[in-house]
């Protein structure tokens, strides 16, 4: 698979709606997560990333304004000892809880569905970071409706042990801005990323959609000693 920038893949689409990031920085020393949201919607817009204990949770930016809270309002990120737990829904919950009780990642989302909004049917998607002795190694996962029929459940699971410097995969909610929004396809995108969080965040930021980009967040975890950096960016600072 040839990799893509992620600058040029985030600027080449207007609307990837959610999209996780998972890698190693290129000097092998950092285990690296990003998530984001976007929007359409006045709903969807209204809200930023608060940090919640070792993850973060979404909050209304303007409580006065927030319609419908059950699919906007949610943790993308938990931790769970070793693992990194990152989602566009309430799923880390689940996945939380059930590997808690010695379920694995795939098992754990076997009780959920893409999510109920119609004709999009959004799909969950899910990353799962372990870390443990100086070894790395992750998971992704996408659950969505058959091509747009709700009456089944397509459920993807990419595992990447021992993950090579410098490589990262990402995967979104959607592939672009249409009508119904069409379903993402294919195994995780290989892209770049970089040493530096600071850096990284940034490219990020500035390459997301500025009319649809709502907040980002970015995690590197030190592989030796778990240690983390986190920088998080609202558009409704």
């Amino acid at each position: 698979m040839e990799m893509k920038s992620i600058a040029e893949t985030l600027k080449n689409n207007s609307y990837p709606g959610r999209g996780i990031i998972i890698g190693k920085t290129p000097n092998g020393k950092k285990a690296a997560t990003a998530y984001f949201i976007m929007g359409r919607s006045e709903n969807s817009r209204n809200r930023v990333f608060v940090v919640d204990g070792e993850g973060i949770r979404t909050e209304a930016y303007d409580p006065s304004k927030l319609e419908d809270p059950s699919l906007i309002i949610y943790a993308p990120v938990r931790v769970l000892g070793n693992k990194t737990i990152v989602t566009n829904g309430d799923q880390t919950d689940t996945i939380f809880d059930q590997m808690d009780k010695q379920m694995t990642f795939e098992q754990s989302l076997r009780c959920r569905e893409f999510e109920p909004d119609g004709p999009n049917y959004t799909p969950r998607i899910s990353g799962i970071m372990h870390i443990e002795g100086g070894e790395y190694n992750y998971a992704m996962s996408i659950l969505k409706s058959n091509n747009g029929n709700p009456a089944a459940c397509n459920r993807y699971t990419f595992a990447f042990n021992n993950p090579v410097a410098g490589e990262a995969r990402f995967i979104h909610t959607y592939m672009n801005d249409a009508n119904p929004l069409p379903s993402f396809e294919g195994e995780p995108e290989l892209v770049d990323i970089l040493d530096d969080i600071d850096e990284y965040t940034n490219l990020l930021w500035e390459n997301l959609n500025e009319a649809n980009k709502v907040s980002l967040f970015v995690r590197y975890i030190n592989i030796e000693d778990g240690s983390y950096e986190t920088r998080i960016v609202n558009k409704h600072a």
